[in-house]
Formats: structure tokens, sequence, C-alpha cells
């Protein structure tokens, strides 16, 4: 997509584009997403840019009348399988704010420098300013839901201070945090959540049209009791984040293109990993025209596209419990990967319940995974239940045993590899024949 064509979508007002680049205007120093009500500038006035932080970096501010950072995420991150499409969905789940640019490279093998030319080339803007971005957007979301206090916000947020955090809003949206609450409480005011709650009401945008009804039936056909608890309107379930664990609630808004999603956090740093972990699992992220057209030609899925139009590709808030739903999802029946799902769940050393399983969140008990290289090839082992204190951290083979792919495990063993050039070598030598037991956290 050239620039001409950008500009054409923005004269448009195309809001299929909301989110896939934005739009500044050098005249005013604003960026915008292709959607704005306002009118359109002339051309020679507009530059384009495939992310706010781009735009931000180059010292446009946030239009107050669209709201660029509302906007849905571009499904380009979604499909790439490239650094920087990896890059991007780290940097969106919050990992430079825990590890920095160190740990993000680390995560993608790469160099922090080669990391940041990657990002530069590819997106106009470096993974700090990515995430500083990231910051400014999740902030602005805890402003104008919560009345949590501005000092508890900076530090959810992942500002180092209070002075950082208030100089960042003004200059990425012209406005000083205290007013943007204001003008919040004006214009919502029953759907702002008090301190007392420890309820946060967010609003997740997407692009319309959605078939939620069906997304909804299919988790609440495969949802585990205890984890999961779907209905045609709602979704709910526990999920374990990097600094805690939390509850989600989803529920559909009828004739509006955003998903109610309320979510209650033991730590609120999570905040961030939380939201992108929302909308990962309910693909809030795709462009369903497109797919719907890319369909059209085929003379068998383009009728069924046609005849339900909307539909994504439900995902999981956690890499590891998508793998194991792929193993369970081998059994006779759903019901029957329900219930050992529930009974790995459940059960505790010995197969006896277990009371410290029953009294605490599932997803927020303790996570530990090991990799073992083995002799005998086609053998994977993979447990849901997590170690128990006394207990071996590989179980051995347990009632949810099966043949696994060399890619899957052969990635979690690269990412349990070390990272120091004088361990390289196992990547040369890794076999498609060579598995990884992991034991991995119940879903």
């Amino acid at each position: 997509m050239d620039d001409e064509q950008r500009y054409a979508a923005a004269s448009s007002r195309d809001a299929r584009f909301d989110g896939v680049f934005i739009t500044a205007v050098r005249t005013t120093g604003i960026y915008c997403r292709p959607s704005c009500p306002a009118m359109t500038p002339r051309r020679e006035n507009v530059v384009f840019y495939p992310t706010a932080a781009a735009a931000q970096q180059a010292g446009f501010r946030a239009c107050k009348r669209c709201r660029p950072d509302a906007s849905p995420g571009s499904p380009e991150w979604n499909v790439r399988s490239d650094v920087a499409g990896r890059a991007m969905r780290l940097i969106a789940d919050g990992v430079v704010d825990r590890s920095g640019v160190t740990g993000l490279a680390a995560s993608l093998g790469y160099s922090p420098r080669q990391v940041g030319r990657l990002l530069t080339a590819e997106v106009g803007a470096g993974p700090l300013a990515l995430a500083r971005a990231q910051r400014a957007r999740t902030a602005r979301i805890l402003v104008e839901t919560s009345t949590l206090p501005m000092g508890d916000i900076a530090f959810a947020a992942g500002f180092t201070s209070i002075r950082q955090f208030n100089a960042t809003m003004l200059e990425v949206y012209d406005t000083p945090p205290t007013a943007l609450r204001e003008r919040a409480m004006r214009r919502e005011k029953s759907a702002l959540a008090t301190a007392g709650t420890g309820v946060l009401r967010l609003r997740l945008a997407f692009r319309p049209p959605i078939d939620l009804g069906r997304m909804l039936a299919y988790l609440a056909t495969r949802a585990v009791p205890g984890v999961e608890v779907a209905s045609p309107d709602e979704y709910q379930r526990t999920i374990s984040l990097p600094n805690g664990f939390g509850l989600l609630s989803l529920r559909p808004v009828p004739g509006a293109s955003w998903v109610d999603c309320s979510l209650a956090l033991s730590d609120l740093r999570d905040v961030t990993a939380a939201v992108q972990r929302c909308r990962r699992l309910l693909d809030l992220d795709a462009d369903p025209c497109a797919i719907s057209t890319f369909f059209a030609d085929d003379p068998v899925i383009g009728p069924l596209a046609a005849d339900c139009p909307g539909r994504r590709a439900v995902g999981a808030v956690d890499g590891d419990e998508i793998a194991v739903r792929a193993v369970l999802g081998q059994q006779v029946s759903l019901a029957a990967a329900r219930r050992a799902g529930t009974a790995e769940m459940t059960s505790g050393p010995n197969g006896s319940p277990s009371s410290r399983a029953a009294s605490s969140p599932p997803s927020s008990r303790p996570v530990r995974t090991t990799a073992l290289s083995l002799t005998q090839p086609c053998t994977v082992a993979v447990v849901v239940r997590p170690p128990y204190f006394g207990e071996s951290s590989v179980f051995g083979k347990s009632p949810v045993t099966a043949v696994m792919t060399s890619f899957l495990c052969a990635r979690r063993a690269s990412s349990l590899a070390p990272s120091s050039s004088s361990s390289k070598p196992w990547r040369s030598t890794l076999k498609p024949a060579s598995f990884a037991i992991c034991s991995i956290m119940s879903m």
C-alpha cells in the first residue's frame, strides 16, 4: 500500500484502515486515524506512519477528536512470524516494561542494537518508543475508566516516576491526566469503576462485523470447569499474568464496535498484558472484510464466508495453554477432553484432589517448566498440573500423554536453551525427532 492509496483511504474516511496506518498533518502537528471526521487536509501537508509511536517520535500528538490510540491494532502483527512481528507482539505484551530492551532482544535471539535497527526499518520507531506509546495508551485507559490515584496509575502503566508520567501524557495527548479524567466523567460517569471495587471496565475495539455469538458458543463448548464460565452473553475465566493472576469477563455490546471487558487483577502492572491477551483470545485485531474478500473467489469457502461474515480465529490467553488444549482435543469427544482437563487441573500428588488447588485460583499457582533431551524419539509427556511441593518437576507419563510435533517441542526447547554464544552449537544439533518434556501449568 503506497501513500496515494493511504491518502485515498483517509479521504474516504474508511474505518477498515484504522490501526493499519497513522495519518499525520504537518501544519497542525496532530496525528489521526484514517476515519477521523475532521476536514481532510491537503495532500502535501499529510505524512503517513505505520504506528502511533513513529508519529509521536516525529513530534506529532494524538487527535482529541478521533482518539487514534483507541483504534484496533494492525492485523499484520497477528500473522507475521518474522523478527519484527514477534517483537511487536512481545512489546504489546509488556516485555520491555518488565525486562527492558535487553530482555526483548534475548527473547528474540538477537542483539539489542539489531532489534532496534529492524524495528526502526519496519515501523519507524525503536522498542523504547513503542513501549512508551504503549505505556501512554495504558495510562489513558486507567485514567478514563477508573478512579485510581494518579500515582498508582503511573506505576501500573509502567512509568518509573510520576514526573515522567505527567510529561509523557502532556506530550502525547496535549492534556494533563486530571483533565482527561474530568472529561471522561462528564462523558460516561456510570462507566467509571470506583476505587473500592477493584474492577476495571474497558472497551476493546474491533473492526466490524464480528460473530461474537458463535465465538462464545465455541468457548462454552470447550470451557474447563473451575477455570472458565461461558454463556451466550458472557465469557469469564481466570488468567495467569507476569506479576500475578486475575479474573476477566468479556461481554458483547449489541450495535457497538467494541467488547465490554472487566478485569480484576492482583497487580495493576498487568493491565497491558491482560488487555493484549483478551484481544488475542477474541482475535479483535483481525480484518474480517479482507478475509471475506480473500475467500470470495473460492467455490467452496466463498459462499460460507459470505453467509457468516465476521468469523474470526479464536485464540488463547496463553501459549502453553493452547498447546495443552491441542493435546486434549485428540480425545474421543469434547466432553471427554473437558473431563481430562478438569481431572488434571484438580488432581494433586498421587492423583488425589489437592486442597491447595481448590483453595486458590488455578491460574495463580506457580509455574515451573523444564526441558530434557530425550534419547527415544517421538515421545513427549505433557503434564497439565503444576509441580507440587516434594514432587519432581517431571512427572513422567500422565493420562494426558501424546505425540506432539517437533515444531512445538523444538520451539519450547529453543526458548529454554541458554542464550550465550558458547551454547549456540545446540541449534545445529537439534534434530527434527528431538523433543522436550514440559511440565506446564494448569489451564
